[in-house]
């Protein structure tokens, strides 16, 4: 019975000590799940905010060729795409009435010329006589009246032959400006005249390229509400310089400065129109391509944070922010992408003081506890932290 007795307490002794075990390990398992997590502070500070606006991009000048006598391309001397200078033979159109014409007109002059010589010989034939009373005055006169005419036919032949001169001129087409050609709708041998429909070709001036964009109401109102002028050419003048974002999505490696804005909103789209205009030395931007201007917004209370800090639930952005007893706790935040590839603004969901996860925030769950330690955004958004938080 004794030796029962010895038993039974060292299987109680036994069990006791093994639950004993698996609490220890239990307890040492939850103790192993407060990680430590960097967090950042909320407050306000001053950042810069980029709005893209899609553009279309026009020459400076953009001249159409136009033929201002008719007839038929005898040559064309320039290609699409080529760069020309002011004052560049472009297109020969061949008409020979026009060269007829002039012959005939230097004709003419030569005749007329001859009638004033012819004229002036008279007048000095009579006159003498006339002063010795051989004759009447009346002859004198009308020689005097003769010569007058022959200089007047004379003037007139000139016209004529100016005039034949500037249409055989016509006949051979130059650049009016320098730039670059766009298309050539007609080739040697096309008929062309004054009111052809298309254009010979176009003539773009790009030394300096247009940037064409619209902005809302709502834009308008913040830029005159926000931009510092008493006027909107002072208020222009005060915008900062725009950047230019290619087709492929590289930056444009010129700045440029917006110029203009319409006084009037479109009545269809309630949109105002707005130029920016931008340098083009080497010639890289062309008139018809398609661009994004963006210009900078000064923002200052902004409450940046950084992208690393938040993930998506359907289509709706998230944050953890911490408690005061170091658990964690989601919370919905809408943003504005500063397109730097590292912040964003929170427009609403925080507040300055707010402890907001930085890093890990994908295996974090509500009510986790964690083991925060404060870190800045500065470091957080630096190109090598944010390799290690993704």
């Amino acid at each position: 019975m004794k030796n029962m007795l010895n038993y039974t307490y060292l299987l109680i002794s036994a069990v006791l000590l093994l639950a004993s075990c698996k609490q220890d390990k239990k307890n040492e398992k939850g103790a192993a799940r407060v990680l430590p997590y960097n967090y950042i502070e909320a407050s306000r500070q001053v950042a810069t905010i980029y709005n893209d606006y899609p553009a279309r991009l026009e020459g400076m000048q953009n001249i159409d060729i136009r033929p201002m006598v008719d007839g038929y391309i005898q040559a064309v001397y320039v290609d699409e795409g080529d760069v020309v200078n002011k004052g560049k033979l472009m297109f020969k159109i061949n008409n020979p009435q026009y060269a007829q014409t002039l012959r005939s007109a230097e004709a003419a002059l030569r005749s007329a010329q001859t009638n004033i010589d012819n004229a002036r010989m008279q007048v000095t034939k009579v006159k003498p006589l006339v002063e010795k009373d051989i004759i009447s005055a009346y002859e004198l006169e009308a020689a005097e009246l003769n010569l007058r005419s022959a200089q007047a036919a004379y003037a007139q032949a000139q016209a004529a032959v100016s005039n034949a001169r500037i249409n055989v001129g016509y006949t051979n087409v130059y650049a009016p400006v320098s730039g670059v050609v766009g298309t050539l709708p007609y080739r040697v041998g096309s008929y062309v005249n004054s009111s052809t429909p298309q254009p010979l070709t176009t003539v773009s001036s790009i030394g300096n390229v247009y940037a064409y964009f619209s902005i809302n109401e709502k834009e308008q109102l913040q830029f005159f509400k926000n931009t510092q002028g008493a006027t909107a050419g002072q208020k222009l003048t005060n915008l900062p310089a725009v950047t230019l974002i290619l087709s492929d999505g590289s930056e444009y490696g010129q700045k440029g400065k917006v110029q203009s804005m319409s006084g009037l909103a479109d009545p269809q789209t309630g949109s105002f129109n707005m130029r920016a205009t931008f340098p083009n030395p080497t010639g890289l931007l062309r008139s018809g391509v398609s661009a994004t201007v963006r210009i900078p917004n000064r923002v200052y209370d902004a409450i940046l944070i950084p992208q690393a800090a938040t993930f998506d639930i359907q289509g709706r952005k998230f944050v953890y922010l911490i408690k005061p007893d170091s658990t964690v706790n989601s919370a919905p935040v809408e943003v504005t992408d500063l397109k730097d590839g590292k912040t964003y603004i929170a427009d609403k969901g925080l507040q300055p003081g707010d402890r907001i996860v930085v890093e890990g925030v994908s295996i974090l769950k509500d009510s986790t506890k964690i083991s925060p330690t404060k870190t800045t955004l500065e470091i957080v958004t630096r190109p090598e932290m944010l390799e290690n938080t993704n």
